[in-house]
């Protein structure tokens, strides 16, 4: 007969519990998966477990959540739902392929819902194979004014799931580190932030500031400049190859990934191709043209870009009415 101490005792029971947990969520994951196929959402109570689900795994996630190749970056998807799949045509499904989404899931498109529920539930079924990013996008001042806040409103009719998402967004990893080299973050680097073990030690679980280190890695972009200088965008700043190579030797990088910023051709390699813009909303607003490009990792010196085009008009479903200009 063995005698377990009151401290294994507990730690038993709490296996037991995550266990049978999971086994029930398994069955729900499941059954979301197959709701979520042909541009579907899910029903208000399930898209409340969902939520309750992905917060569990969030929690347990770093600030700067380790990842190792083989892996693929995406940008920016914004709620355009049919040229997700035709990203994930190009670089695979979950869990085949392993994922890197440096936020801004929602906002703009016909189909942010959508978009973050099918991210969520992939997440939900293969945690370890999707990493999610906060972009400055997953904000409650920025969805109120660019479309998120509107669609849950006129989808369920009221507002208590894009608060339930918003909570979501503050429990998200600020940024991913693929084997200890290279850096995914969603904005660009701040004059306050020179290494990571600084991110690491930020309050994550809150609304994105207006200023400060966490604001920055939001909200900034690279220029062709020396050194910083104020951003058109009133938040962030633009930082130039100077601080990039600063940023990189102190933290013995070999590549910073961002998104953030819409790229015509998909991406764009700047200061010696020591950083890169990764943008993967094609066509972004159904009316700029541009195309849309992954990054696939097969380490973290051997990567290579994969182009895609947005789906043809006749093969999305386009809602009959759209009232508010979001591309502002």
């Amino acid at each position: 007969m063995i005698l377990l101490s009151q401290v294994e005792y507990i730690g038993v029971c709490s296996r037991l519990l995550y266990v049978f947990s999971r086994m029930s969520n398994d069955g729900d994951v499941d059954k979301w998966l197959e709701l979520i196929k042909d541009c579907k959402y899910l029903p208000e109570t399930d898209l409340k477990k969902l939520c309750t689900i992905i917060s569990d795994i969030l929690f347990e996630e770093s600030n700067v959540q380790p990842v190792f190749s083989p892996v693929t970056i995406c940008g920016d998807v914004h709620g355009q739902y049919y040229d997700v799949q035709e990203l994930f045509k190009t670089g695979g499904y979950p869990p085949d392929t392993q994922y890197i989404f440096m936020g801004d899931f929602v906002d703009r498109g016909y189909y942010s819902l959508e978009t973050l529920t099918q991210l969520l539930v992939f997440k939900a079924k293969w945690p370890h194979r999707l990493t999610l990013l906060r972009g400055n996008h997953e904000s409650r001042q920025v969805t109120q004014v660019y479309g998120f806040y509107d669609e849950c409103m006129k989808k369920y009719g009221n507002a208590n799931l894009w608060r339930f998402c918003c909570r979501l967004f503050d429990l998200m990893p600020i940024g991913a580190l693929i084997d200890n080299t290279v850096l995914c973050i969603h904005g660009g680097l701040s004059p306050d932030i020179g290494t990571i073990d600084q991110m690491r030690t930020i309050e994550r679980d809150q609304e994105i500031p207006h200023r400060g280190g966490f604001c920055d890695l939001m909200w900034s972009d690279p220029d062709d400049i020396d050194w910083w200088a104020i951003s058109p965008r009133g938040a962030g700043w633009l930082f130039g190859e100077k601080p990039t190579n600063q940023f990189m030797h102190n933290n013995q990088l070999t590549l910073i990934c961002r998104a953030h910023q819409l790229v015509q051709e998909g991406i764009k390699f700047m200061f010696n191709e020591r950083l890169v813009t990764v943008w993967s909303a094609p066509n972004y607003c159904y009316r700029c043209g541009n195309i849309a490009s992954i990054l696939a990792f097969h380490t973290s010196t051997n990567y290579e870009t994969k182009l895609f085009s947005a789906v043809p008009d006749e093969k999305r479903q386009i809602p009959s009415k759209t009232t508010t200009p979001y591309f502002l």
